[in-house]
């Protein structure tokens, strides 16, 4: 990955995006926990993460966030493939939040990634 992004992408229960938006902040789902950041994707990363980590859940709500906001705690690391997935090192502050989308789903166990991402 030459450029880095301006939008990243993380996907929450809306248990956890309820908490987020009561507490101002997210501190990251028990997989980022245990991992010791908070995991991200980028658009091209988006319908494979979901497809793998979130197959038929229900009530998820898309986070879209502006990269310019997190600093230096954000680190693109080698992951899923030794694609670079983004990393943040610290909790996630509302204030970085841009947009917040509730996932549809398809009907079959996944969902529907909106296409206006990729714009």
């Amino acid at each position: 990955m030459t450029a880095k992004p301006n939008k990243i992408y993380k996907i929450l229960t809306s248990e956890q995006w309820k908490s987020l938006q009561s507490a101002g902040f997210f501190e990251g789902a028990p997989i980022d926990l245990e991992d010791g950041y908070i995991h991200f994707s980028t658009a091209a990363q988006l319908k494979e993460t979901v497809s793998k980590h979130f197959k038929n859940q229900s009530d998820l709500i898309l986070v879209s966030v502006n990269t310019d906001r997190l600093g230096d705690e954000l680190k693109y690391e080698p992951s899923r493939g030794c694609d670079l997935f983004p990393h943040l090192y610290s909790k996630l502050d509302q204030s970085a939040i841009i947009a917040a989308t509730v996932l549809q789903e398809d009907g079959t166990g996944g969902h529907i990634i909106p296409e206006n991402l990729y714009a």
